[in-house]
C-alpha cells in the first residue's frame, strides 16, 4: 500500500481535498496502482514552527509582500 506524506504550511479544506485527490490519481497512473490503495497524509507546520535560511517562514512571507508592495 503507497503511503504519500506531505509536509507544509497551513492548508484551507479546499486545498487538502484537492491536493489528496491529484497526488492520488497521478502516483496512481504513474505506479500503476490502483487509486484504492493510496494513503495520503498531510501534516501541517504552522510558519512559525518552520524556517528557511535562517528566517521562520512568518518573517520570509512577511519580507516577500513588504517587497511586492514597493514595486506597485
Amino acid at each position: 500500500m503507497p503511503y504519500i506524506t506531505v509536509e507544509s504550511g497551513e492548508l484551507s479544506d479546499e486545498q487538502k481535498e484537492l491536493l489528496i485527490k491529484r497526488l492520488t490519481e497521478v502516483s496512481s497512473e504513474i505506479m500503476k496502482i490502483p487509486q484504492e490503495f493510496f494513503a495520503v497524509t498531510i501534516k501541517e507546520l504552522p510558519d512559525k514552527n518552520f524556517g528557511i535560511g535562517g528566517k521562520t517562514i512568518d518573517f520570509v512571507k512577511a519580507e516577500y509582500i513588504r517587497n511586492r508592495n514597493k514595486g506597485k
